[in-house]
């Protein structure tokens, strides 16, 4: 029993050290955004601050705008995440549930997408954005970030979907239930851990975007979401160190809450996929 428990003991301790290895780096960004530009570069290996400068959450609230950048990242995500949600479900269901010709070749096209780089396909997307005139525009980003296969996300729903019985369909056939009308009351209430786990997973990818904001608002800076928006702090010959810290923080913060309070639903929806 005393070999147990300290066996326990030091599995406790290794779990604890690795928690605190793992957290570090975030809470070294938290407490050096307290601190003073000169604070920060003559002792930047101190953890906590000898004062709380807030002030640095004000200049990168108001002075560098990061109130717009963050409306916008919260316009931008959660739009992102409704279109990707109305997409995926829809095209898992069909490839989970109904068997058309040419649908191993789809799914084998899908998949191999995985392995195209964004980079190649960024050059169509801008072309396409051109066209409809949306350049410099919020609905513009919006589209750009849902255009992606998201071919994960449909794979998720195509695995769960195939997982639940026929029965299922059959019942509400009876009912009078059409293919839409089944998959909207039956199918897609089932799913709400597979949903959640892709609106969880599309957050974080879209809110910590750089690389299409940046390019799909180059000529309107007011358009900028958060992770665009750290260039106001770098300058050409100088940089604001702790004022970048604090945007980063702000930027983070939502990604970790929303991660905290629908972590059960993300690690359910893995697992009921798997398992489907």
């Amino acid at each position: 029993m005393k070999i147990n428990r300290y066996a326990q003991a030091a599995v406790y301790i290794l779990l604890v050290a690795c928690a605190i290895l793992w957290i570090y780096p975030f809470l070294w960004m938290l407490f050096s955004s307290f601190k003073t530009n000169t604070e920060f570069i003559s002792s930047s290996a101190n953890l906590l601050p000898k004062t709380f400068h807030w002030d640095n959450y004000i200049r990168a609230w108001i002075t560098a705008k990061f109130s717009v950048y963050f409306r916008n990242s919260v316009i931008v995500t959660l739009s992102t995440v409704l279109i990707v949600l109305f997409l995926t479900t829809l095209a898992g269901y069909a490839l989970g549930r109904v068997r058309f010709p040419g649908h191993r070749w789809l799914l084998l096209i899908l998949t191999s997408s995985l392995f195209i780089p964004k980079g190649y396909t960024i050059i169509p997307i801008y072309q396409i954005i051109k066209k409809l005139n949306l350049l410099n525009t919020l609905p513009g980003v919006i589209l750009a970030e849902s255009s992606n296969a998201h071919v994960l996300f449909i794979l998720l729903f195509m695995s769960f979907f195939q997982g639940l019985p026929k029965d299922l369909e059959d019942a509400a056939q009876i009912d009078g239930a059409g293919f839409i009308r089944t998959f909207i009351q039956v199918m897609l209430p089932l799913s709400r851990p597979i949903i959640a786990t892709t609106a969880i997973m599309q957050f974080i990818f879209t809110w910590n975007s750089f690389f299409v904001p940046l390019i799909f608002t180059l000529n309107k800076p007011e358009l900028r979401t958060l992770s665009v928006g750290m260039y106001a702090f770098t300058g050409e010959y100088s940089v604001d160190f702790t004022g970048l810290l604090a945007g980063a923080t702000i930027a983070l913060l939502p990604v970790l809450i929303v991660f905290l309070f629908f972590q059960k639903y993300f690690v359910d929806g893995l697992a009921g996929s798997v398992k489907g």
